[in-house]
């Protein structure tokens, strides 16, 4: 039976209902659902909808259902068990080697995070400033670790109330084109019916979902939970309500600001030469829609990419703990970790294609985190999963899997 966290075992009767109070216990999924936002979501669906107009909205609406299954269950795991997913797969995993294995995909998956999210920032601050790439690389990592040092110092709740105000200046920043240049309405239909066409789209596809569906979140969503309620006398079936409606409103938010990242771009980038890259899209955005749509969707960029990398920062510091036992200073890990990304930027590679293949990366990473989050909430005693949670959830880890499958044969093919 999974260890039960003492707030749990209290049990104690919940206070009445007051709108401040349920106000309260939202917070976790917002912070979490930065991780959906972040420059390499940018990327991606700037990319598809640029390369391929509408022929993918199907797949960011089917990621971001898949996704509130997926962060729901995490934040289920971490408010009844009283532990992260890290920390569970590190009890139950008795074998030091296998332990270490399964340690290592997810650090690597989490390292591919930070190179996403510094590469973002970097583009961001060189939209903006025309600072060189390598030194918004460094300002992007030093602010990140001024907003660790935020988390550290004032605790999770000022940190949520950060992020969740970067978050609320990303969705003006990629929501704003939508409405000065919308979409048309039959061609957003029409991109519903789930197609592909050609390798190509279904590497986007695959970068979609590891974009929208990451694995850092998932460790990360149930260590939130778990830090932010410990000690509280809420009631378990209370705070899982209060869960459902915070991962329904951030997964709603994420979910709004991907498709309108896609259609901006199927709408007015669509065959525009140059537009492959976020670089080349901004110069179309400016060129086409006008100056202050650029602006404004580069200062979203910048804000997902501040955001996000603190976020990433967290969970990789959570997965070091849980599964090696080892607790790294958040910003020693961030220093660290920051250092792939500033040799990319280094070398000249192109940010936007290193930031597409960073998402597919977290696209095989999915299945590590998803199954076992599926197993182990299925095991919640009264708070089991229902028949039906549990085959979606086999089923989104089936297609998932499949969909990396198709990919690697298209790849070396």
């Amino acid at each position: 039976m999974p260890k039960t966290a003492p707030e749990i075992r209290r049990g104690a009767p919940a206070k009445p209902a007051t709108t401040r109070r349920a106000a309260w216990l939202l917070g976790p999924a917002l912070v979490a659902g930065v991780a959906y936002i972040d420059p390499g979501n940018v990327a991606s669906n700037m990319t598809a909808g640029s390369q391929f107009g509408y022929l993918l909205v199907w797949v960011v609406v089917l990621a971001n259902l898949i996704a509130w299954l997926v962060q729901y269950l995490s934040a289920k795991l971490g408010l009844i068990t009283g532990e992260s997913l890290p920390q569970a797969m590190g009890r139950r995993i008795r074998n030091p080697w296998g332990r270490r294995a399964y340690w290592l995909q997810a650090e690597l998956v989490a390292m591919a995070t930070d190179i996403a999210e510094v590469i973002g920032g970097a583009v961001a601050l060189n939209l903006l400033f025309r600072i060189p790439l390598l030194a918004g690389g460094v300002i992007t990592g030093v602010v990140s670790m001024a907003l660790l040092l935020v988390q550290s110092r004032r605790g999770a709740r000022t940190f949520e109330f950060v992020v969740i105000g970067l978050v609320a200046i990303i969705g003006f920043g990629f929501a704003f084109g939508v409405f000065v240049a919308p979409p048309d309405a039959a061609s957003v239909v029409h991109g519903l019916v789930p197609r592909f066409d050609g390798p190509d789209s279904v590497l986007l596809a695959a970068s979609i979902l590891g974009a929208t569906i990451m694995p850092h979140a998932i460790y990360a969503h149930s260590a939130l939970t778990r830090d932010r309620f410990a000690g509280t006398t809420v009631t378990p079936e209370r705070l899982l309500r209060a869960t459902r409606w915070d991962v329904t409103i951030a997964l709603t938010i994420a979910g709004t600001v991907n498709l309108c990242i896609l259609l901006l771009a199927a709408a007015n980038l669509a065959g525009v030469p140059g537009t492959a890259t976020l670089e080349g899209a901004y110069a179309a955005l400016r060129d086409g829609v006008g100056p202050a749509v650029a602006t404004i969707f580069a200062i979203g960029l910048l804000a997902s990419g501040l955001a996000s990398t603190s976020v990433g920062a967290y969970a990789g510091a959570e997965i070091m703990h849980g599964l090696l036992h080892i607790r790294v200073p958040l910003l020693a890990r961030r220093l660290v970790t920051l250092i792939p990304a500033l040799v990319i930027l280094g070398l000249g590679i192109d940010p936007t294609l290193a930031l597409v293949l960073s998402q597919v990366v977290l696209s095989f990473g999915i299945p590590f985190a998803l199954i076992p989050l599926v197993v182990l909430t299925a095991r919640l005693g009264r708070f089991r999963n229902t028949i039906t949670t549990s085959l979606l959830g086999v089923a989104a880890s089936v297609f998932l899997i499949g969909l990396n499958a198709v990919l690697l044969f298209l790849t070396f093919t």
